[in-house]
C-alpha cells in the first residue's frame, strides 16, 4: 500500500472518531475538500518550507503563539489540515494526547499517518466548522483553515468531486 493509500484509509477511520455531522454527505464533502487541498491530495503532511514571505511572517506572530525565536519554522503547518503555530500545536496536543508538551516537544509527530488524520478531525471539530458546513459557508470554512482564500478554486473542485461520490 502506498503512503497516500495509507492516509486515505486512516483518514476515513478518523472521520468516524468525530461522528456527528461529518457523517452527513454534504458536510463530509466539505471536510474532504479542505483536507485534499491542504494536503495536496494527501501527498503532504508538512508545509513545504521556502521560506516564503508568508512563512517568514509566522515568526513572532503572537496570534499563533509563536513568541520564541524559531517558533515560525518549528511550528509550521503539519497534518492533513496543516496545523500551524505554537498555540494550535499545544491545543491539538492536549486534545490528542492529554498533555500540551507532546506535540510542542516533537511537532514532527503530526507528519505520521494517524496523528496527521486525527489532527485534521480535531481542527475541524475544535474550530466548529460543522456549523459553517451546515450553512454551506465554504468561504468562511476556508478562511478559518487557511487565513484567507488561497486555493479556493481547487477546494471547490475537490468539493464537487466529493459530492459526486457521496451523492450530496
Amino acid at each position: 500500500m502506498t503512503i497516500i493509500e495509507d492516509r486515505k484509509v486512516a483518514l476515513l477511520a478518523r472521520v468516524r472518531d468525530y461522528g456527528g455531522p461529518l457523517n452527513e454527505p454534504a458536510v463530509l464533502a466539505q471536510f474532504l475538500a479542505q483536507v485534499m487541498h491542504e494536503s495536496g491530495g494527501l501527498r503532504y503532511v508538512r508545509e513545504i518550507w521556502g521560506p516564503t514571505k508568508a512563512q517568514k511572517g509566522y515568526e513572532g506572530r503572537k496570534d499563533l503563539g509563536n513568541t520564541m525565536a524559531g517558533d515560525g519554522k518549528r511550528y509550521k503547518g503539519r497534518g492533513l489540515i496543516q496545523i500551524t503555530g505554537r498555540n494550535n500545536y499545544r491545543s491539538c496536543s492536549i486534545a490528542l494526547y492529554g498533555a500540551p508538551d507532546v506535540l510542542l516537544g516533537k511537532p514532527e509527530m503530526l507528519e505520521s499517518v494517524i496523528p496527521a488524520c486525527r489532527s485534521a478531525g480535531w481542527f475541524w471539530q475544535s474550530s466548529k466548522l460543522n456549523a459553517l458546513a451546515d450553512e454551506n459557508d465554504f468561504t468562511r470554512i476556508t478562511l478559518r483553515i487557511n487565513g484567507g482564500q488561497n486555493g479556493a478554486a481547487d477546494r471547490q473542485i475537490h468539493y464537487q468531486r466529493a459530492c459526486e461520490v457521496l451523492a450530496c
